[in-house]
């Protein structure tokens, strides 16, 4: 028998056979656009429910997944209204969304996160509840 390759002994036909399984191993492991998810909140600051205090607020969320800090936001919000847009820090951790402010007048707030994921695009939101205190 001649192989692919040209050769008698089968070298060609492995050859083939190892591209093949290399080429599905590849697929399996890597996700496509088709496998696109929202990028999932694994821990915050302020957690949910914390009271903060002093006169800088840091305010950190990372996600289980690469954002794409250019096109993602964070917002603080009493109510419904928008009481401070912030600006992500665009140099940081590629899992992290962090800003931070001047801390805000004594109440209940919530951090607003608009999370776009790289490279798929996929946009996800969520609230955290916090409260500034005296």
């Amino acid at each position: 028998m001649i192989a692919a390759g040209g050769g008698r002994d089968g070298e060609g036909m492995v050859t083939v056979i190892l591209g093949v399984l290399r080429l599905m191993l590849l697929l399996c492991v890597t996700p496509g656009v088709a496998e696109a998810r929202i990028l999932q909140l694994r821990e915050s600051s302020p957690a949910a429910e914390a009271v903060v205090a002093g006169d800088n607020v840091q305010y950190v969320v990372r996600f289980d997944g690469l954002v794409d800090h250019a096109a993602s936001r964070l917002e603080i919000i009493d109510g419904s209204a928008v009481v401070l847009s912030l600006v992500p820090v665009l140099d940081s951790e590629p899992d992290v969304l962090a800003a931070s402010a001047p801390a805000l007048p004594p109440g209940q707030y919530q951090l607003r996160w608009i999370a776009k994921s790289r490279p798929d695009g996929e946009v996800s939101s969520g609230l955290i509840p916090f409260t500034v205190g005296q």
